[in-house]
């Protein structure tokens, strides 16, 4: 399967998630900043995953990027801000139909959400949704994620893969009792 999965990260944990969602798609499964994932590599896919942190209440914005920097002072590192957002990535989508999915991390009591915007995004394009959006959560501000996290995103990985895949027609039909 050419599956695809996307990325906005900025401490590593939206990234060690999308990372652990490629293990549960399966082996080929590529994992790509939003710049690395260009309209050629998106054309092509199968199925395509994308993911974002959720900063200030949604998905960020362009000027909620620019002062990151300065507003994250007490980070452990620098935020990464060299990829494009994935809302610009969105953008410039183009038009397809491959089944899509989207996820966000996030600190559990934060309100909002970046998978609507997200998803949203991908619908506008044409993509047709195959999973409910899922969200991922990290311990603080700016992590690490929390118990359990990685390997959730590699069931659901393993839950998206299957969800796409044509019923077994080999398989025996079921019994119907009458």
């Amino acid at each position: 399967m050419n599956a695809v999965v996307v990325f906005e990260s900025h401490w590593g944990n939206t990234a060690a998630i999308a990372q652990a969602i490629a293990e549960g798609i399966g082996p080929g499964t590529a994992v790509l900043t939003t710049d690395e994932a260009t309209n050629s590599v998106i054309e092509d896919a199968e199925l395509i995953v994308a993911g974002a942190p959720l900063m200030v209440f949604r998905l960020p914005t362009e000027g909620i990027l620019e002062t990151l920097p300065e507003k994250t002072e007490d980070a452990p590192a620098p935020p990464d801000v060299s990829h494009p957002s994935m809302r610009s990535w969105l953008e410039t989508l183009p038009a397809g139909h491959a089944p899509v999915a989207a996820f966000e991390t996030r600190v559990r009591w934060s309100p909002g959400s970046a998978t609507g915007a997200i998803e949203r995004g991908l619908g506008a394009a044409g993509y047709r949704r195959v999973a409910e959006a899922h969200r991922f959560y990290v311990r603080g501000t700016y992590g690490p994620l929390r118990y359990g996290e990685l390997e959730t995103a590699r069931a659901w990985g393993r839950a998206l893969a299957q969800a796409i895949q044509p019923p077994d027609e080999a398989a025996e039909p079921v019994a119907q009792t009458g």
